[in-house]
């Protein structure tokens, strides 16, 4: 998980404003990484009393943009922000919980980026999602009694 040494220094080295929502939420994101907005607000306003919900989306709308937060879209869920960028890293999804785990490449740093036909495209990231159950819903499932 990336460590928030400053994160007053990563949004004035963004080029980004400092205000107390952008902090709010660059500090959640670096508690509560793959965290949906509703997640992020929840987390911002009890920190910060009261903040709305499109401030929230437009803080993480401006951090995307500007390459300091990652934005993934696992199939049937809620769009998910992370700090972790620049490094093609994927994902792995469970299907019970929809708990979210980050992937490295499998092999060297990033050889997805090489398509076996790229069709004229300068192809700068790939997304790969992996899908299963995570640990603890399949002990859970282990425990249940079958009917």
């Amino acid at each position: 998980m990336p460590t928030l040494e400053d994160p007053v220094a990563q949004l004035r080295d963004a080029g980004l404003r400092v205000t107390r929502p952008r902090l709010a939420v660059i500090e959640a994101l670096g508690r509560q990484p793959h965290a949906d907005a509703d997640t992020i607000a929840e987390a911002a306003r009890d920190e910060l009393g009261t903040v709305s919900t499109q401030a929230i989306y437009d803080v993480l709308k401006a951090f995307t943009a500007v390459g300091l937060v990652r934005r993934i879209e696992p199939a049937g869920s809620p769009a998910r922000f992370e700090l972790r960028v620049g490094d093609n890293h994927h994902h792995v999804v469970c299907r019970s919980c929809g708990v979210i785990a980050d992937v490295d490449c499998a092999h060297g740093s990033a050889p997805c980026l090489t398509a076996s036909n790229d069709h004229g495209f300068s192809i700068d990231e790939a997304e790969v999602t992996y899908w299963g159950i995570c640990p603890d819903c399949a002990a859970t499932t282990a425990l249940e009694p079958s009917i």
